[in-house]
């Protein structure tokens, strides 16, 4: 199948695979998949660090003084101009804050993991919208040469009855209606060759393709893709467990949860004090330039002299800050009833989703075998008839009919085909094939 547009040389035919894998590599929404993952990276190592390290800051500063100012050496008020110079170092851990900064590594932990899953949940709608509109380029495709075999059929039989009707062997009024009909049959034709080019259209878009570049797919591809699907039985029970323990559905759900949790957990504990240490040292410098008589005491001897350290604890009691703790609390409750909720919708949804893959899975193997088996009957009826046409004993009506019969029977089985494909592929997805995994 190719695009409609012409090329100088004929591109390669891309399978399945190849299109989905273009279509994840340059999808705009795994980029922001992407770039959210590595805020979730982030966040999480910004969480450690604040959890097990201390903060250190350094601080310098220099400054003229003029007019009225103490002399750091007497202790006294002086007016002369003078210059100081500080350093200091200061660092602090806090001990206890209500394991709040504990919960935010874990909740940061378990964003993490949200995002990984964020990320494949993204991959995965990619790959599901590249198969869908896949199929349909092919379908309509197909469905567009079937239905010019037909119009070409009708234009044979027309040209055959028109001859009959000078012979006197035809009346007008069925040449008529074989008019009407391949009038009928052109107008489907049109409707999905554009049908064909408006599903290429969307493929492009969805593999974020190049619109002005042609794309060339494998005709043969579903064939194989079908025929190497096993179909066999499965436990629907064990399918339903496995999806959700490992669907990236099941564990966003469970992130969510989780995250809601320890954030109710932490807003509890907002009520009970918290405890820091702090130590710092510090030095400085000073002169008083321009004095007369006045020799300044050597910067490295003030700097080991004026320097000094300190170390501090404190705790910090809550006792009333306009009940804003307890309404982060209800907050926090309210959040946390809703996560579950949603998780449990969820965890339905998707329970239900599951058993409705093998349900359909089942339905369009079946659809699939009795169309390949009416495509096969329709086949030899068709050569059958048109042997009789040859030899006049149907007319043509009765030839154009088994004529479309067999093609619709062709293209009603290429559609039963490209389902059950899809459907398969949907199903071992939720047994923890990812699409791309999946030959």
């Amino acid at each position: 199948m190719a695009d409609t547009g012409e090329s100088a040389e004929s591109p390669m035919p891309m399978t399945l695979l190849q299109c989905m894998e273009y279509a994840v590599e340059h999808s705009s929404k795994m980029k922001m998949a992407q770039a959210d993952l590595s805020d979730a990276r982030v966040e999480r190592r910004d969480a450690i660090l604040k959890t097990f390290t201390p903060f250190v800051s350094a601080s310098s500063y220099g400054y003229y003084n003029w007019g009225r100012s103490v002399d750091p050496e007497t202790n006294t008020y002086s007016n002369i101009k003078s210059f100081h110079n500080g350093y200091s170092l200061s660092a602090g851990l806090t001990l206890f804050d209500g394991f709040q900064a504990v919960n935010n590594m874990k909740i940061a932990e378990t964003s993490l993991l949200m995002g990984i899953s964020r990320e494949q949940q993204t991959e995965d709608e990619v790959c599901l919208a590249t198969m869908e509109a896949w199929s349909n380029v092919l379908y309509y495709t197909e469905l567009s040469k079937i239905l010019q075999d037909q119009v070409a059929a009708a234009e044979l039989s027309l040209s055959k009855a028109r001859k009959e009707e000078q012979l006197g062997r035809k009346a007008y009024a069925d040449v008529v209606q074989m008019e009407a009909e391949l009038s009928d049959k052109q107008y489907q034709s049109l409707q999905a060759k554009n049908r064909a080019e408006d599903a290429l259209l969307t493929l492009k878009s969805v593999m974020m393709w190049p619109m002005e570049e042609p794309l060339v797919l494998d005709e043969n591809e579903p064939s194989r893709l079908a025929n190497e699907s096993a179909g066999t039985k499965e436990d629907i029970s064990q399918i339903v467990d496995y999806a959700l323990a490992h669907n990236p559905q099941a564990i966003i759900a469970e992130g969510n949860v989780s995250n809601a949790k320890r954030q109710l957990s932490t807003a509890r504990w907002q009520l009970a004090p918290s405890l820091s240490l702090n130590g710092g040292w510090s030095t400085s410098y000073f002169t008083y330039p321009g004095r007369a008589g006045y020799t300044p005491t050597p910067f490295r001897e003030q700097f080991k002299n004026n320097s000094g350290e300190y170390l501090q604890v404190s705790i910090s009691i809550p006792i009333y800050n306009r009940l804003q703790s307890q309404s982060s609390v209800r907050r926090r409750k309210n959040a946390y009833d809703k996560a579950v909720a949603e998780r449990d919708q969820k965890m339905t949804e998707l329970a239900s989703e599951v058993k409705r893959a093998v349900q359909d899975r089942d339905n369009t193997l079946s659809s699939w075998k009795l169309a390949v088996k009416r495509a096969e009957v329709q086949e030899e009826a068709y050569k059958l008839n048109v042997k009789k046409y040859e030899q006049g004993m149907i007319s043509s009506i009765e030839y154009q009919t088994a004529v479309n019969t067999w093609l619709q029977a062709q293209a009603d089985r290429l559609q039963a085909q490209l389902t059950y494909m899809i459907k398969e592929k949907v199903l071992r997805y939720y047994q923890g094939q990812s699409y791309l995994s999946q030959r």
